[in-house]
């Protein structure tokens, strides 16, 4: 009973966190992302603005990421069943590590096109590239806003985010580019910006990219495991923790499974053992979900991870 209603508490918090997500909320930044990008896509071309382009192709993909993580954030919702007994939290992770993964692959083509433009410039209507790129910074600007508070804790809105922050100080770096180029005639600052903006996308989507794998791997969470067993064998009653496995399911939902050697006592004294661990490892160590298999000199192996 104790670990139903603490799985079932975690729950609640993780549902709390992104519940302000709404589709109204991604209608009205789609519909902003889907508009940004006609209009920047176009003014591009016709300003030969490189770095209006690549703003137009975030853009493009920001607001496929957006529809992505939505869809991806309803289906994590659904209750588990007897397909998916851990449920369908990971939905949101793999939208995210789609989502970063196609901005990661964008903005490595943007960075091979700056260099073109190096060896061969262009002319560019400063003009239209600064009067484009003020329209998108002002609608990328309000689409932060709206999911600014959504993004806090989760990877796969973090990711969706991230794609409208980056194009956001993107249209930034565009508008300081079209004065560059309209007061000075500086057309290499054009896929200088370019080049700047893609660099600090690459980074930021292989951060994402890096942990999602992370957790699709089922890697264990950052926690001293050594710490583990001597504070749980410290626990009167216990001989001995081995067997420990820990993954993640997203980056809110973490599990942990071990087998404890148990003195030789009533099965109601160690339901009161199990239940002190799963305390233990849920007030000092963060495991959402504990598994406990209580033994009495069972296990042959008797190492920590097996």
């Amino acid at each position: 009973m104790n670990q139903e209603n603490h799985d079932h508490s975690h729950h609640h918090t993780h549902h709390h966190d992104v519940s302000e997500l709404s589709g109204k909320k991604i209608f009205w930044v789609t519909l902003l992302n889907a508009t940004i990008t006609i209009a920047e896509f176009i003014g591009g071309l016709v300003s030969g603005s490189l770095a209006l382009l690549s703003d137009s192709i975030h853009n493009l993909s920001d607001t496929l990421a957006i529809a992505f993580s939505y869809v991806a954030h309803r289906i994590s919702l659904r209750p588990k069943n007897s397909k998916k007994t851990f449920g369908y939290k990971r939905a949101e992770i793999i939208a995210a590590f789609v989502n970063a993964s196609v901005l990661f692959a964008v903005s490595g083509m943007l960075i091979i096109e700056a260099f073109k433009r190096f060896a061969n410039p262009e002319p560019i209507d400063g003009t239209l590239m600064m009067t484009v790129a003020i329209i998108g910074l002002s609608a990328n600007l309000f689409s932060v806003l709206l999911l600014h508070k959504d993004s806090k804790g989760n990877l796969n809105i973090k990711s969706s985010y991230l794609h409208l922050l980056n194009d956001t100080i993107s249209s930034v770096g565009v508008v300081v580019g079209g004065v560059a180029i309209n007061l000075w005639g500086i057309t290499w600052i054009d896929p200088v910006i370019t080049l700047l903006i893609s660099g600090y996308i690459l980074r930021e989507t292989f951060l994402i990219i890096k942990k999602t794998v992370d957790i699709l791997m089922q890697s264990s969470p950052d926690v001293d495991y050594e710490q583990i067993k001597k504070d749980v064998e410290s626990i009167p009653g216990i001989v001995n923790l081995h067997h420990v496995h820990a993954w993640m399911i997203n980056e809110q939902s973490i599990y942990f499974e071990a087998h404890v050697d148990m003195e030789n006592i009533k099965l109601c004294e160690a339901e009161k053992i199990t239940q002190e661990i799963e305390r233990l490892l849920k007030t000092k160590y963060s495991f959402s979900h504990t598994t406990i298999q209580a033994e009495v000199n069972r296990c042959e192996n008797k190492n920590l991870f097996a």
